[in-house]
C-alpha cells in the first residue's frame, strides 16, 4: 500500500534529518512579525518549487514555500493546468501563490478567485516583477514591469482590493546596470499596499549569471518602511544568516543554495541562536533523496523531475560523477530505490559515512 504524503514524512523523514510533520507558517496581523518568527524563506522557482519541493524545504524549516509562477492569463482562461500551480497539496498547511501577468484586471479576478478557493491555507498573493527570461518579458510581464511603475502600481492595487491576504512583490534592483531603480520603484509599490517586498540583487540583464549586488538591495531596504526579502545567492546558511543579522533585510528568499540541501534554512537558523550549523553526512543526504522522489510520486509530479534531483544530491560525494551517470538511466521510482540504496550500500561497506560529511 501507497502511503500518503504524511506517512512517508513520518516514515522517512528524520532519518534524513527533516521534520516529520509540518509547522503552519505563523499568522500574526503583522507581516514584520511573521518574518521575525522565522526570516528564512523557499523561494519561487519555475520549473522547481512543486509541491514536492515545497514540502520538502517547510520540513528542513522553510518558514514558508511559495509556489511556481502562476499565469493569471491562464487563470482567466480557464487552464486546468494552471490552476494545478496554484493548488497546494493536502499535506501543505499553507503556501504563498506567485502570480506573474500585466493586465491588473486579470490579476484582480486572480486573486478573488485563490482568495476564495484557498481560504485560511493562503498565506499571502506575491506578484512577480523579477522573472528576466524573454518569453515571459516580451508580454510586458515579470521584470519588464520595472519600466512601467504606474501599471506595477496598478497591479498591486487590483489585488490588495479583492483579496484579504498580505500581498508582496518580488523584483530586481533593475533592468540594466545603467538602470537601477529599485528604491524609487519600491516606493510605489509601498505606496500601492505592499505588505512586503522581495529583491533580487541582480539587473534582469544578468539573468543568473555573475554575482547578486547585496548593497543595492540594502538601498531598497532603506528606502521604504515595509519589510525587505533579500534575494540572490543565498548559497550557505553563513550567507542567509548575514542578511538577516547585519543588513536591513527582514528575511531571506533561498532559491539554488537548497538544491538537493533542504538543510539550509534550518541550518541558517541555528546560526541565529549562535549554533554552529550541522554537518550531514552522505547516508543523511541519500535518505533525503530517497524521500524527495517518494515525494515525487505521492504528489502526482513527473518523474523527471528526479532526474535533477540526482544531480543535486549525489553532487560533491566521492566518485558522484559515476553515481550520477548511472541515474540517467533511473526509469521507474524502484530505479531510483535501487541506486540509492547501492550507493549507501558502498559508503558503509568502506566505512566512509563516519568520516565523510557534506554540506551544501
Amino acid at each position: 500500500m501507497e502511503l500518503s504524503v504524511s506517512e512517508l514524512l513520518q516514515t522517512y523523514g528524520p532519518s534524513a534529518g527533516l521534520s516529520p510533520t509540518l509547522a503552519p507558517a505563523p499568522s500574526d496581523t503583522s507581516f514584520a512579525q511573521r518574518l521575525s518568527h522565522n526570516p528564512f524563506l523557499m523561494a519561487p522557482m519555475a520549473g522547481v518549487s512543486d509541491a514536492a519541493y515545497r514540502i520538502m524545504a517547510r520540513a528542513g524549516g522553510a518558514a514558508w514555500a511559495v509556489s511556481e509562477m502562476v499565469s493569471v492569463a491562464g487563470l482567466h482562461y480557464g487552464g486546468e493546468k494552471t490552476w494545478e500551480l496554484a493548488l497546494p497539496h493536502d499535506a501543505e498547511p499553507d503556501m504563498v501563490v506567485q502570480l506573474f501577468g500585466s493586465k491588473p484586471e486579470q490579476f484582480a479576478e486572480a486573486a478573488v478567485a485563490i482568495t476564495e478557493r484557498l481560504g485560511k491555507r493562503l498565506s499571502a498573493l506575491d506578484v512577480n516583477m523579477a522573472c528576466p527570461v524573454p518569453k515571459v518579458t516580451r508580454k510586458g510581464e515579470g521584470s519588464a514591469l520595472l519600466n512601467e511603475p504606474q501599471r506595477a502600481g496598478a497591479i498591486i492595487k487590483s489585488i490588495t482590493r479583492n483579496t484579504t491576504v498580505p500581498v508582496t512583490a518580488k523584483i530586481r534592483i533593475g533592468r540594466t546596470p545603467n538602470a537601477i531603480v529599485g528604491p524609487e520603484f519600491a516606493r510605489r509599490l509601498e505606496d500601492a499596499g505592499i505588505a512586503a517586498l522581495a529583491v533580487h540583487g541582480r539587473t534582469a540583464s544578468q539573468m543568473y549569471r555573475g554575482s547578486s549586488h547585496l548593497e543595492h538591495v540594502c538601498e531598497v531596504a532603506q528606502a521604504v518602511s515595509i519589510p525587505v526579502i533579500g534575494s540572490g545567492d543565498m548559497l550557505t546558511p553563513e550567507a542567509a544568516a548575514y542578511v538577516v543579522t547585519q543588513t536591513p533585510c527582514a528575511a531571506v528568499y533561498i532559491a539554488r543554495g537548497s538544491y538537493g540541501n533542504p538543510w539550509l534554512f534550518g541550518d541558517a537558523a541555528s546560526l541565529l541562536c549562535g549554533k554552529a550549523p550541522a554537518k550531514h553526512a552522505i547516508t543523511q543526504r541519500l535518505n533525503a533523496f530517497d524521500l524527495h522522489v517518494r515525494l515525487l510520486v505521492a504528489t502526482g509530479a513527473h518523474l523527471a523531475r528526479a532526474r535533477s534531483l540526482a544531480g543535486w544530491y549525489l553532487r560533491s560525494i566521492p566518485q558522484a560523477a559515476l553515481w550520477r551517470q548511472k541515474a540517467v538511466g533511473c526509469v521507474t521510482p524502484q530505479d531510483y530505490y535501487e541506486l540509492i540504496a547501492e550507493v549507501k550500500y558502498e559508503f558503509l561497506a568502506h566505512g566512509l559515512d563516519e568520516h565523510e560529511h557534506v554540506r551544501g
